[in-house]
């Protein structure tokens, strides 16, 4: 083999794992910068720098509208079961005398008219 074909393929050798390994972290390195910024909800960049948002539509519009709804009726009953689970806590842990007279307060009286 030619002295100069052998160095050239030396050097070769030589800069292309270089090459490749530099290559690697670039592409990592971006990867990662992507799945940060939708971990942390930024908008994501089209090549040109320019904000990525998605794209609005009536069809998209209506679901939001719809999972809103959803979101507040189930923001009030679980409002409700926390206030009854407070009252069951309350009646649970109260001592056992108390709560048969608070009973006991709440019975009508035997000798009314019905």
């Amino acid at each position: 083999m030619d002295p100069e074909i052998a160095q050239v393929f030396n050097f070769v050798l030589r800069v292309l794992p270089l090459a490749a390994a530099i290559l690697a972290i670039g592409v990592g390195g971006s990867l990662l910068h992507t799945w940060l910024r939708i971990k942390n909800g930024y908008p994501l960049q089209n090549s040109w720098g320019m904000a990525i948002h998605p794209q609005k539509n009536e069809e998209s519009l209506e679901r939001i509208k719809l999972l809103s709804s959803e979101n507040g009726q189930l923001r009030a009953e679980l409002g409700s079961v926390k206030d009854r689970l407070e009252t069951i806590e309350r009646i649970v842990t109260d001592q056992p005398s108390k709560l048969a007279r608070e009973i006991d307060g709440l019975a009508l009286p035997q000798g009314g008219n019905s």
